[in-house]
């Protein structure tokens, strides 16, 4: 008697455990629609050059002073935008962290390099990054030896999904070796000054560089890709 009664007892608790993973679900894949919507959006506004480098410094500036001004003010827009895709972490440290950080990545990379590598690399970053966190946490389970959070099955998956993307602008072959060295960096916990670099930074960096190498030293191999 006491065992049934004690298993019924569990049982509230067991659906609250079960709501509360369901709506943490559903947050993440809010998140990462967000972020494959946001990194199209700027990808077509740069490829047709309607926007530029400019107005997406001007846009890190402000979303850097809303950010400050949200933390004492509750601005009624950014306050629903906040609390429908930014982490609670985030809300008292830096709200809109990774909505800058993206911004920043883009910034970085049309940049630091020409326009094919540029939007390769903020594609994959679009695509690559949100397929390696829900294949991985959905789907997972190999660890990744560097990051014990990551699984080995993200980031096979959006380095496959974010090459085949990133293919429309470099050559497969190239934008294969770019992701995967790309969501391999993103998994180890890259720091500064005891900071942790956001991956939304991290991502368009790697990827850029590794095609930058990849058309200086191996130029041939574009022909076979």
């Amino acid at each position: 008697m006491k065992k049934k009664k004690s298993s019924k007892s569990n049982m509230p608790s067991t659906k609250i455990m079960h709501m509360a993973e369901d709506k943490s679900t559903a947050f993440e894949i809010r998140r990462e629609i967000f972020h494959v919507c946001l990194g199209l959006a700027l990808l077509i506004l740069l490829y047709f050059d309607i926007i530029d480098a400019w107005l997406i410094f001007l846009a890190i500036i402000v979303g850097g002073l809303l950010s400050i001004i949200s933390r004492a003010v509750k601005i009624p827009v950014l306050c629903w935008f906040l609390k429908t895709f930014e982490r609670k972490e985030q809300l008292k440290k830096f709200p809109g962290r990774g909505a800058i950080a993206f911004l920043i990545g883009v910034l970085l990379a049309i940049k630091l390099f020409e326009p094919n590598i540029a939007f390769a690399a903020i594609i994959i970053l679009t695509i690559g990054d949100p397929i390696s966190h829900f294949v991985g946490k959905n789907f997972g389970r190999i660890k990744n030896p560097f990051n014990g959070v990551r699984r080995v099955e993200g980031n096979i998956a959006g380095a496959l999904l974010g090459g085949l993307a990133a293919s429309f602008f470099v050559p497969f072959f190239y934008a294969l070796a770019a992701a995967l060295a790309a969501l391999f960096f993103e998994s180890i916990e890259i720091r500064m000054n005891e900071r942790l670099i956001d991956d939304n930074i991290i991502i368009p960096l790697i990827a850029g560089t590794v095609l930058l190498l990849l058309y200086a030293y191996l130029p041939y191999a574009a022909a076979f890709a």
